[in-house]
């Protein structure tokens, strides 16, 4: 009955990372315009939690949901 439900993961680009233990990371994705048709890139730019401190701008990062940590951080580095 009680099962653990997945959390999301994405891959995103540091684009901030001048906190101590946050990095800013820009995801970006392609969705489809309802009337023409086309394919536009949407991105997203999340609060992640990074203990480490081992990642620098510019860097290609895979981040998973967790539980909130802060106001605005929800997210975490995989790797």
């Amino acid at each position: 009955m009680n099962t653990k439900k997945e959390s999301k993961h994405v891959r995103g680009k540091v684009v901030c990372n001048s906190q101590s233990k946050t990095l800013s990371v820009l995801v970006e994705r392609k969705v489809k315009h309802p009337i023409l048709g086309k394919y536009m890139v949407r991105s997203t730019r999340y609060q992640v939690h990074n203990d480490q401190g081992e990642f620098e701008l510019g860097d290609s990062v895979s981040i998973k949901e967790c539980r909130p940590i802060s106001k605005t951080k929800k997210w975490e580095v995989v790797g």
